[in-house]
């Protein structure tokens, strides 16, 4: 019966199979895999071969028999050798060459948009974290590239209940500390488990980003109940009469209106929670960005039993890394982690203890105090350029964060200047998709991602729109 032999790399990488018993010689069965490779397309011009002594071991044939199929195919025009001793596919098509399929059409982008809840992506501090990233490849125990708890790795949870503890006012261990992969995956997880322990009603602020939450939501049957946001914040005097099991709620900073949760709502809010025994989830989402006023502590240190507090890096580093945290009481903490490793297996461990090296060297809070600045000035520029040129929009919402709402005169329809802006380059949002039930128009402003001059160019734009509007 005849020999056929499997090969592995770098063999493996040609697909090469020998027919030891067969009538053509070895070199002769080598060139024609790699000839009808070329031919074929698998093997595109300028593909880089094995050397001919690594082909041979692998192939387990004397290093002649490799040599001699070499030439033959350069002598063909197929091969080529290079300079440094190495044999690349001369024929064929080029890598470069390859046509790629035609992407679905996209909707033209606005010159300028206002785009809210994104860090500036050019800001990233790649200096500093590929530091992090070499120690960690570096140092890390080889266990730390296997399969770890659902809870993630014990590097970050360390690291992120010292950072939160000392700067957020959190009471964090990392034994009630589960990561997932930004704040859609960890809402959706909460809600799975939350669920299987019969909670069927979820108050949320009106308007807040309520719409992340349907899907998980209609999945596990649990009803979102809109809360309606005052100038304190969501209104708790509204939460019995709910019949909510739980409330997510943005207080530092609420999402979008920008109102921080009076000291009187925070006392009843807690007072719900424990009298109930019902939950708060607590949205820390972008409280480390504080311009006018000191930072405002989180409600999880003061009943961590009834707060399950998220965050994630979205918001300070970049939405790309897809790295968030819940910190949740205990009866919570194992469900969580079992429903993490049946979604994914648990987040990137690379990433994550590259975050935490980040953050115990300090390199975090430096990224925090060198962007704060940044922020305000392109914040700064915005309230300038607003009120110089749209003096009748009122905006709110200004200290911390990188976005505002600017509240609409009566006599303008939000649908209808999104609409004009966007005629004249500009992207922005209306409060309309962030609603739940009716409520005053205004116009959502992201600045983070903007230069100044494109802020004052994009207002100019906007009020050329309005204007046209108000003229009709």
């Amino acid at each position: 019966m005849a020999e056929t032999r499997s090969n592995s790399s770098p063999v493996a990488d040609l697909l090469l199979t020998l027919d030891r018993d067969g009538t053509d010689p070895l070199h002769r069965q080598i060139v024609t895999s790699i000839r009808d490779g070329i031919r074929d397309g698998r093997l595109r011009r300028g593909t880089a071969l094995p050397p001919t002594r690594s082909l041979a071991a692998g192939l387990n044939v004397s290093r002649g028999v490799v040599v001699e199929a070499y030439q033959q195919l350069r002598a063909e025009g197929y091969l080529v050798s290079r300079a440094g001793g190495y044999t690349e596919v001369a024929a064929g098509q080029a890598t470069d060459d390859v046509v790629p399929p035609p992407e679905p059409a996209r909707k033209a982008e606005p010159r300028i948009t206002f785009r809210y809840g994104r860090a500036d992506p050019a800001q990233f501090p790649r200096a500093a974290w590929l530091r992090s990233v070499n120690r960690v490849l570096t140092l890390a125990p080889n266990d730390r590239f296997g399969y770890l708890s659902g809870q993630g790795t014990p590097e970050l949870r360390q690291a992120l209940a010292d950072y939160l503890n000392r700067v957020r006012g959190t009471s964090a261990s990392p034994r009630n500390i589960v990561i997932c992969n930004g704040f859609a995956q960890g809402m959706s997880l909460l809600i799975e488990v939350l669920a299987s322990k019969n909670m069927r009603r979820l108050a949320v602020e009106d308007p807040s980003p309520w719409d992340d939450l349907v899907p998980a939501s209609a999945t596990h049957r649990v009803e979102l109940v809109p809360i309606p946001v005052g100038p304190d914040g969501i209104r708790t005097e509204l939460l019995d009469q709910s019949g909510a099991d739980a409330v997510l709620v943005t207080p530092s900073h609420q999402w979008p209106t920008g109102a921080v949760l009076g000291p009187g709502q925070r006392s009843d809010l807690l007072g719900w929670a424990k009298e109930r025994n019902g939950l708060i989830i607590e949205d820390d989402y972008d409280a480390e960005y504080r311009y006018d006023r000191a930072p405002v502590g989180a409600l999880h240190g003061l009943a961590p039993e009834h707060v399950v507090y998220t965050g994630t890096a979205s918001k300070t580093l970049a939405p790309g890394l897809r790295l968030g945290w819940l910190i949740l009481p205990g009866r919570l903490v194992e469900p969580l982690a079992e429903a993490k490793i049946a979604a994914d297996r648990g987040s990137a461990t690379i990433d994550q203890l590259t975050l935490a090296d980040f953050l115990a060297r300090g390199e975090f809070d430096r990224h925090l105090r060198r962007m704060r600045p940044v922020y305000r000035r392109r914040r700064d520029a915005l309230l300038t350029a607003l009120t110089r040129e749209l003096p009748e929009l009122k905006p709110d919402g200004i200290s911390a964060g990188f976005h505002l709402v600017a509240w609409l005169p009566p006599d303008l329809d939000e649908e209808s200047v999104v609409a004009a802006a966007a005629r004249q380059g500009v992207g922005v949002s209306g409060l309309a998709a962030s609603r739940m039930t009716p409520g005053p128009p205004g116009l959502l402003f992201g600045y983070a991602g903007l230069p100044e001059h494109a802020i004052a160019e994009g207002v100019t734009l906007l009020a050329k729109a309005i204007r046209g509007l108000q003229q009709k």
